[in-house]
């Protein structure tokens, strides 16, 4: 008979955010997760940025450096892990070292990192030691850092066993750019060198072809001023003599080709020197039919020292004289004397190695540094196996102490759940008398905004500040409290996980319910803040009238000198008639609002025994729809949206209810055992209007239920009549007279 298949793992699921997440307690859990569907992954992909988690692991893990960390990349460690260590158990508890009889040697990868941890162990003195940490893989890198030899492949200039070869490395470096070593100095690898040499060989061939044509250095040494004096100058006098050509074709080209007088008198009123940018925009000299370029006289003066130059340096070495002016053709004689080497200029095969200068160039190529700087590469090449060595062991402890908690952050959120804090959660908020501990970092708040509003959540984005100039942006989640005093511009406190505390300002508020119970007086608080507005705008136009009244009154004392003559001649005016019509409708008002109240208070007494019943139906009417749209909104809030605008890809629907919202906002609350001082000296004395509103509604209501207006609402032993008999007043008859 042939071998059973091997039995599928049995995995166990508890229910969080009312998703069903996998169990990881088992080291055998691990080993099986090739096996479970990845559908059931709480996440399919996490940043290697903006997290809480050692970076140097998420490097190792992210073995295609995209920046992000996918199943395939997490299936590969936990693949990596199994044949490292003897029992993956050994990675779910807690520690970051590793006893060498937990590594596998029954596997070639277990054998090798065995023996890597042995040799590291052996070169910091403790050849007996049966456990590696991660301090060991610290303190060996540091030795094999500082060594001069590093086994990256990489050399500095340090490394360099004479001053020549020094320069040599240096000069490389100041052409061709740097790469940092293992210990952080800048130096060259294999490729620099040969692509350099390579550069240089051409560079000396090129150098070459001058040497061969002497029509490539005319002046040989000073070829190179004199085009440098003609590059300066070329389009100037180039524009000069078309413009001259341009006259000599029309005579009325002269005063339009010439500087308006316009320009020269926006001159005027400036104060100038002879560099100015307004005066070098005009012509280089006065324009005139085939007019030559006079050298030392009629220059535009922003211009001059730079045509001074290009006579010592081309002019006259060229042509062979002192000329007091540049014809046209002297000057198309010029730049055809430098064409080749401009030409030969424009063809130099690598402009990075200009600035070493010709001559140190033919040095570096002749000599032997190619082949010495060779030498070097290999030398600390030779030791790349130790340092690899090094890797290998340090991936092992990185693994040991982080593979787990990466994988309860991606498989499941079982630390999000759980007691411990995530390793998207950078920190706690401390703003408004409350503390959000759901708190995540932000690049770009606008382009977070538009997913994380989503999340059906309460999002509150903050910029934060330190000393010496340290910036960053978070985003936190309100889930407990009100919302009265969340506004943009409030300041708070976050501290980071490293303790570091930061001034926070709040920029921005995506709003969203927090609770139902802020959603059931949401109704009364905007209206009595519409109320509050209303009065602020009457009591803002009334004190805006008194104040014109006043400023009036105050004109007309100031003349009333001059108005008093007039005043007493005028006719008095008449007296204000009482507009009845007015006065009528205020009473039809209030008999309306007297008739509604009524009305509304005879139906809520006729409710009888039912009365609380009708009060809470009145409550509902008013803050049901609220309450409704905030419940329907709580049901929906989730973490998912928030973590997908910082580069997750969150494969559930993570829920934040109203339990575990309050665990990641706690509002202030004083400690178990206080006590309080109730008398507050400096409290605001209160007026007694509520006291005497009460008593006036209720004596209302005696005098309505004496007058036998209610008795129709009243059972009949609580009627008027049944208690005054025939003394109840709306019953009495007159007397007679």
């Amino acid at each position: 008979m042939g071998d059973k298949s091997k039995e599928p793992h049995r995995w166990k699921f508890f229910r969080a955010g009312d998703v069903d997440q996998v169990v990881l307690a088992q080291g055998a859990d691990l080993e099986n997760l090739s096996e479970l569907d990845q559908k059931l992954w709480m996440a399919l992909s996490c940043p290697t940025r903006g997290l809480e988690f050692d970076s140097r692991t998420l490097e190792c893990i992210d073995t295609d450096h995209d920046g992000h960390v996918r199943p395939p990349e997490i299936l590969a460690a936990v693949e990596w892990a199994k044949q490292v260590f003897r029992n993956l158990d050994d990675l779910l508890a807690e520690g970051s070292s590793v006893p060498l009889v937990s590594i596998n040697e029954q596997t070639q990868l277990g054998r090798d990192v065995l023996a890597a941890s042995r040799r590291l162990l052996a070169k910091l003195g403790r050849p007996d030691a049966s456990t590696v940490s991660a301090e060991d893989v610290t303190g060996a890198a540091e030795i094999l850092a500082a060594s001069r030899f590093n086994g990256d492949g990489i050399v500095p200039a340090d490394s360099a066993e004479d001053e020549a070869t020094r320069r040599a490395i240096e000069d490389i470096i100041a052409a061709m750019g740097s790469k940092p070593d293992r210990s952080g100095k800048p130096g060259v690898d294999q490729a620099s060198i040969d692509r350099f040499f390579e550069e240089a060989a051409a560079t000396v061939v090129w150098l070459g072809q001058a040497d061969q044509d002497a029509a490539i250095r005319p002046l040989g040494g000073a070829t190179s001023e004199a085009a440098e004096a003609v590059d300066a100058v070329r389009a100037k006098v180039d524009d000069y003599f078309a413009r001259c050509r341009l006259a000599a074709f029309d005579s009325r080209a002269v005063a339009a080709l010439g500087p308006a007088e316009s320009d020269l008198a926006a001159l005027a009123g400036k104060s100038l020197t002879n560099d100015a940018a307004e005066i070098a925009q005009l012509p280089l000299a006065a324009i005139g039919a085939g007019r030559p370029l006079f050298l030392h006289e009629g220059m535009n003066p922003a211009w001059a020292s730079k045509v001074a130059v290009l006579v010592a340096a081309a002019v006259r070495p060229i042509l062979g004289a002192d000329k007091a002016a540049l014809t046209e053709s002297d000057w198309s004689a010029i730049k055809e004397r430098l064409a080749p080497f401009a030409t030969w200029q424009a063809a130099r095969p690598s402009a990075a190695l200009a600035a070493l200068g010709d001559a140190r160039v033919r040095e570096l190529h002749a000599g032997t540094f190619r082949q010495d700087l060779g030498a070097l590469v290999v030398k600390d090449a030779a030791l790349e196996d130790q340092s690899s060595q090094i890797d290998l062991v340090e991936k092992m402890i990185l693994f040991r102490r982080d593979l787990s908690r990466l994988v309860r952050n991606f498989v499941n959120f079982s630390e999000f759940y759980g007691q411990r804090r995530a390793i998207f959660q950078v920190g706690t908020l401390y703003l408004d008398g409350r503390s959000c501990s759901l708190c995540l970092p932000v690049e770009d708040a606008s382009k977070h905004a538009a997913v994380a509003g989503l999340a059906r959540a309460y999002l509150v984005y903050c910029d934060c500040t330190r000393k010496a100039g340290e910036k960053r942006s978070i985003v936190a989640v309100v889930t407990s409290g009100g919302t009265d005093n969340l506004m943009v511009g409030r300041n708070g406190v976050f501290y980071d996980h490293q303790g570091s505390d930061w001034d926070a300002t709040v920029t921005r508020i995506i709003e969203n319910p927090i609770n139902i119970r802020q959603a059931a007086w949401a109704p009364y608080k905007r209206f009595v803040r519409m109320i509050e507005e209303q009065v602020a705008k009457r009591a803002s136009a009334a004190d805006e009238e008194s104040r014109q009244k006043t400023q009036a009154a105050a004109m007309q004392t100031a003349h009333a000198d001059k108005t008093k003559a007039e005043d007493a001649a005028a006719k008095m005016p008449e007296p204000k008639k009482i507009d009845v019509g007015t006065v009528a409708a205020i009473g039809v008002a209030v008999a309306g609002m007297a008739t509604f109240l009524s009305s509304i208070l005879a139906t809520f007494l006729g409710l009888g025994m039912w009365m609380p019943v009708g009060a809470l139906g009145l409550l509902l009417a008013i803050s049901g729809p609220s309450m409704l749209i905030a419940w329907l909104k709580l049901r929906q809030r989730n973490v998912g949206p928030i973590l997908d605008a910082n580069g997750w890809s969150v494969n559930a629907l993570a829920k934040i209810n109203i339990p575990f919202g309050s665990a990641l906002t706690k509002v202030a609350a004083l400690p178990r055992g206080a006590r309080r001082q109730l008398r507050d000296p400096f409290a605001q004395k209160r007026s007694p209007w509520r006291l005497y509103l009460t008593l006036l509604v209720l004596a209302a209501l005696v005098v309505l239920w004496w007058l036998g207006h209610l008795d129709r609402y009243l059972p009949g032993k609580f009627r008027s009549d049944a208690v005054f008999g025939r003394e109840v007043p709306a019953k009495t008859a007159p007397a007679a007279k």
